[in-house]
């Protein structure tokens, strides 16, 4: 049986702007489905979550401007568990906001806190990883960061190093965080053992994040003052308008999980990633053919005397034709063509052009 006390909040406020042209400003990546199962990152992440949190304590905290992408792919999610930003501040003021929710409904939550855009495999494993995790944080003030196994040397994912040797079952103390660390970095934390990718999940309870937030973060928490009488009010759109004006834009681990002493992490054994840019879905789509090559596997495509390539395409009726290409990503989308390396530096300059006027139609 369902525990009452247990929430989950599903953070789904991004752009996707590193997945530009197939995610847009108006349509960012959590609404949509890169793989072939029908379903979008945000749906599936709900699906996921509500085999193990009741549907009523689920959460959503996306943008005002999102409320309808939300509403057509969880019609389900209750009005109230809505929650919407006027701007994106990044996960710190996204967390608080769900987190004095929560406390005002039910002073003794219990909180997952999940992206909405990860790929999670071995479900059986991912529950037994949050059942015990969830257990842990109810008898006590830790901030349990789920950490993954790595696999390989990524460079793409952030990474915790654990202060001592797991044992099964139990998390660990923290020692430091590290994001995205260069390739060669990634293979020393690897090959020490010490290390774990972070999941950018996490578990605690909700009045043991408000202390930390309060503590860590008072530049946060002081804009939240009245908090309880608004909430859940209809004067909350207003009291956010008003706060998020000065709200500083900042990630939870930068704001908490790097300053406090109550940071833990717990070991998890399934399958994950974060689909964060080209790179990461490189691995993620379903076809790569004998060339390495990474596909879609709706697109028509002609390959010849190319590797390692990604080649994506948005229609089901357009042959893609490439020759002579080698680690480049192409991407072709109703109104966009996009033919760049595969190269996240290159990338990132080449997408930092459409801030220019003339491509805003196009973002």
């Amino acid at each position: 049986m369902l525990n009452n006390h247990h929430y989950c909040i599903i953070m789904a406020g991004g752009i996707g702007s590193r997945f530009w042209p197939i995610s847009r400003t108006g349509m960012p990546k959590q609404f949509l489905d890169f793989s072939i199962q029908g379903r979008s990152f945000l749906r599936r992440t709900y699906d996921r979550m509500k085999v193990i949190i009741p549907e009523e304590n689920i959460l959503v905290v996306s943008l005002e401007r999102y409320r309808e992408q939300v509403r057509t792919h969880l019609p389900e999610l209750r009005e109230e568990n809505l929650l919407l930003e006027p701007y994106n501040r990044s996960t710190a003021p996204c967390i608080a906001f769900a987190t004095y929710t929560i406390l005002k409904r039910d002073p003794d939550a219990i909180c997952v806190v999940t992206p909405s855009d990860h790929a999670i495999a071995r479900h059986d494993a991912f529950n037994k990883t949050l059942a015990d995790a969830l257990a842990y944080a109810a008898g006590s003030d830790a901030l349990i960061t789920l950490g993954v196994i790595p696999t390989r040397a990524d460079s793409n994912f952030g990474y915790i190093q654990m202060a001592g040797k797991p044992e099964k079952g139990q998390p660990v103390k923290t020692k430091t965080f590290t994001e995205k660390p260069d390739p060669e970095l990634a293979r020393v934390f690897i090959d020490t053992g010490e290390f774990l990718w972070n999941s950018g999940i996490f578990v605690w309870r909700a009045d043991a994040i408000r202390q930390e937030l309060e503590k860590h973060a008072p530049e946060i928490t002081h804009l939240w003052k009245g908090w309880r009488e608004v909430l859940d009010t209809d004067n909350q759109k207003a009291f956010l308008e008003r706060i998020y004006t000065d709200m500083p834009r900042i990630s939870i681990d930068y704001a908490v999980m790097e300053k406090t002493d109550n940071a833990w992490v717990y070991p998890a054994e399934f399958r994950w990633a974060d689909i964060g840019n080209w790179e990461s879905l490189y691995d993620y789509l379903a076809y790569h053919d004998d060339q390495g090559n990474a596909l879609n596997r709706t697109a028509r495509r002609l390959l010849k005397d190319s590797s390692d390539n990604i080649v994506y395409s948005t229609r089901d009726d357009k042959l893609l034709a490439v020759r002579g290409l080698k680690d480049f990503i192409v991407v072709d989308t109703e109104d966009v063509l996009m033919i760049c390396p595969r190269d996240e530096e290159k990338l990132k300059d080449f997408l930092s052009q459409l801030a220019m006027p003339e491509y805003e139609e196009y973002r």
